[in-house]
């Protein structure tokens, strides 16, 4: 495909984009295309390039190279910035204001005004679940309900590009699960959504596409399965507490390709009745296996294999 083509036919379409601070790569030719309509995430340890590649897509940052598309409009234009939506990470809300009062004046920053401006409001409102505080000065709600203000700011004028920077941080379970219902509803409303996260099980839950990013490029892209298939194939992971002679359990995860980790060894087998051959091997010599697991790799699993750290450091 065309760098034009691609760039029409995307919601976002990110061609060669790298940024440098000093002698620091910040992002060294990413390149991406998110279909409209999909949440497409972006996961990366902390210092990969999430966050500058987000800045820069909102014209926080400007690239040394590379050209940034929203709906086949130059992202640095007019008719981007009406299409698009930035939730940062950050609370970015008036504290000494109402709920109403931060929804009227970010909706007045996008242009809105009169009927329009009343109706984002009362919608925004409902979206988040702050009717009800709609007139309590923003400093007295909940953290759970400061995020979903952020949130609603940010979506205000109804962009159909949403880029959301890790919008659950610092928010109890309950809150979470309703911003997550907050995200389904504008999907169903037609909006495409960038999502950024530290945490696993919010990537696998609502994203359909993701990209990995580490040291500054992007290092695997896909669906979820997609992703498990091409790192693990159709392999199962099996992890076996065992207790024996360190020498000796050594030995046998060696000879078998597992690895050791706090008393536990992981392998990986083609099929669960290898798991019969793996305790026999240990019988032999001497291992006790105390606990068995088998399961099949996972979005942490691709994430740990290409990265080699956990999410969250």
């Amino acid at each position: 495909m065309s760098d034009e083509a691609g760039h029409a036919k995307a919601a976002l379409y990110v061609s060669d984009v790298s940024k440098r601070f000093g002698d620091v790569t910040a992002l060294s030719n990413v390149s991406v295309a998110v279909p409209e309509g999909l949440c497409f995430g972006l996961l990366g340890p902390n210092g990969a390039g999430k966050s500058t590649l987000i800045r820069s897509i909102v014209g926080r940052t400007r690239p040394n190279t590379g050209t940034i598309h929203v709906f086949g409009q130059p992202a640095d234009s007019e008719a981007a910035r009406a299409l698009l939506g930035w939730v940062p990470q950050e609370l970015a809300i008036y504290p000494l204001l109402t709920p109403r009062e931060n929804l009227d004046t970010f909706g007045r920053y996008q242009g809105l005004g009169g009927e329009k401006l009343a109706e984002a409001i009362v919608w925004c409102l409902e979206w988040a679940g702050l009717a009800d505080r709609a007139t309590s000065l923003t400093k007295t709600l909940s953290g759970g309900m400061k995020r979903r203000l952020n949130l609603a700011v940010g979506i205000i004028h109804r962009p159909r590009l949403v880029l959301l920077d890790e919008p659950t941080v610092g928010v109890d379970p309950q809150s979470r699960n309703r911003i997550f219902e907050m995200i389904e509803e504008l999907r169903r409303h037609g909006a495409t959504v960038v999502y950024t996260t530290h945490y696993m099980e919010e990537a696998e839950r609502l994203c359909d596409r993701l990209a990995i990013l580490d040291h500054a490029r992007i290092i695997a892209e896909g669906t979820k399965d997609e992703l498990i298939i091409r790192s693990f194939g159709t392999r199962y992971d099996v992890v076996l507490r065992v207790a024996g002679p360190d020498a000796a359990v050594l030995e046998w995860a060696s000879a078998l390709r597992g690895k050791l980790t706090n008393g536990s060894a992981r392998f990986s087998v083609e099929r669960p009745v290898d798991i019969a051959a793996l305790l026999a091997a240990a019988g032999e010599k001497g291992i006790d296996v105390t606990d068995v697991a088998l399961h099949r790799p996972n979005l942490e699993s691709v994430f740990l294999k290409l990265t080699g750290r956990e999410l969250r450091e």
